[in-house]
């Protein structure tokens, strides 16, 4: 995990280590909060349409807040904004533990919980995104996304099994635990120290200026095409809400095998991140991409027809190993090219394009699964991903030939 030249070590870099640290807990307290709502809603519905509207429900916030979260992000302190939107997680894993104090006859509050995290996942994920490349020298900043994008991928493997294995003790064991790790992160942030950021000019108020992300994303053929790309194969391949059901309906599992497919994906991820946070990608990085997404999509049409249980948990690691190159070329991309002044308005429109293919993504399959069931959802989805990953070399021929990851 750490490049030979010390220079591009992000780890030199006390603040980062600090907003390491608490992106863990956050990431951490996340994955084991989504795992036992969503079995929880499962359980008391047993409706696959109310899958897919978890993902809608945390992507609206995300889209209707795209232009203040990102000029939030430039205009203030980022480290502030990213606590505050902590804060808006802790209280719905507050909230989250009081309706499972009650009977739970309906579901809404649960899903007024997840308006919560929606909004914090778009002022949040603007303001990490944009205060990573303050902490670290330009040096060691491919590294310090590798490192943070494998963070997050830990929590997805390891996440999932302990939110599993909490939720057999009741919900309110994972949704306690949940919040108290989200304290613990805001802790972390509040003693990152003084940052310098470049600040937007707060006397430019008009509309073209709040728009500048995506003026930016639109006239980089590059980064456009590699953010649609991932936005796209992860909105048609995208698995993660139909889980539950493989979980209970198809392989036959319980809630800590629930926990088990969804850390699979993370497993895959964090083979490649680790050797892509020593090596990185040295050229052909275009080819990567596409290839990348292509065996993406090939995986989890072998996981939309696998009924034993093995074979599935194996696809799903493939999946996220493949999905890891992707994000990794992206967000590199990203990093690099966008200067800091509009940085936060830039994350938050990527902050848009994740959440479309991860939250959307979910909701396609929950909505196509109540139609036409688990199986055919997840297969054609991920054959839709196969043809993105053809289409798009011939759409964005620029992102072709992308050989090395380096600023323009």
């Amino acid at each position: 995990m750490r490049p030979a030249n010390a220079s591009a070590n992000a780890f030199n870099s006390p603040p980062f280590v600090r907003f390491f640290l608490s992106r863990i807990c956050h990431h951490f307290s996340m994955q084991i909060m989504v795992t036992a709502l969503t079995w929880q809603v499962w359980s008391i519905t047993r409706n696959a349409a109310n899958l897919g509207w978890i993902g809608l429900v945390v992507f609206l916030p995300v889209l209707l807040l795209v232009i203040p979260a990102g000029v939030a992000a430039d205009r203030f302190d980022r480290k502030k904004v990213l606590f505050w939107a902590m804060a808006l997680d802790a209280l719905a894993a507050a909230g989250l533990f009081g309706f499972s104090l009650g009977p739970q006859a309906a579901i809404w509050p649960v899903f007024a919980c997840l308006v919560l995290i929606g909004t914090s996942s778009a002022f949040g994920g603007a303001s990490a995104q944009s205060l990573l490349p303050n902490l670290v020298s330009r040096e060691a900043l491919a590294h310090a996304i590798s490192i943070n994008t494998i963070t997050w991928q830990v929590a997805s493997i390891t996440g999932p099994v302990i939110g599993g294995l909490l939720y057999g003790f009741g919900p309110l064991v994972a949704y306690g635990v949940a919040f108290a790790l989200q304290v613990m992160g805001m802790v972390l942030v509040s003693v990152i120290g003084h940052v310098r950021q470049t600040r937007e000019d707060k006397s430019e108020t008009d509309l073209a200026t709040m728009l500048a992300g995506f003026r930016f994303i639109w006239k980089e053929p590059i980064v456009l095409g590699a953010i649609s790309l991932d936005m796209f194969a992860v909105l048609l391949g995208g698995a993660v809400a139909l889980l539950p059901i493989y979980a209970s309906d198809i392989l036959l599992l319980d809630s800590l095998g629930l926990g088990l497919l969804r850390a699979a994906p993370g497993v895959g991820a964090v083979l490649v991140g680790l050797w892509l946070s020593v090596y990185g990608i040295k050229d052909r990085a275009g080819w990567f991409l596409f290839l990348s997404v292509a065996f993406s999509g090939l995986s989890i049409v072998v996981f939309g027809f696998s009924t034993i249980a093995w074979v599935s948990i194996l696809m799903l690691g493939l999946y996220g190993a493949f999905d890891m190159i992707s994000v990794y070329v992206r967000e590199v991309l990203m990093q690099l090219w966008i200067t800091d002044d509009v940085r936060g308005r830039v994350n938050a429109v990527n902050n848009v394009f994740i959440g479309a293919s991860n939250q959307l993504g979910e909701a396609r399959a929950g909505f196509v699964a109540h139609l036409i069931g688990p199986v055919p959802a997840v297969v054609i989805g991920g054959f839709g991903t196969i043809a993105v990953a053809a289409i798009w070399p011939l759409l964005f021929p620029k992102l072709r030939h992308a050989r090395k990851l380096v600023a323009p």
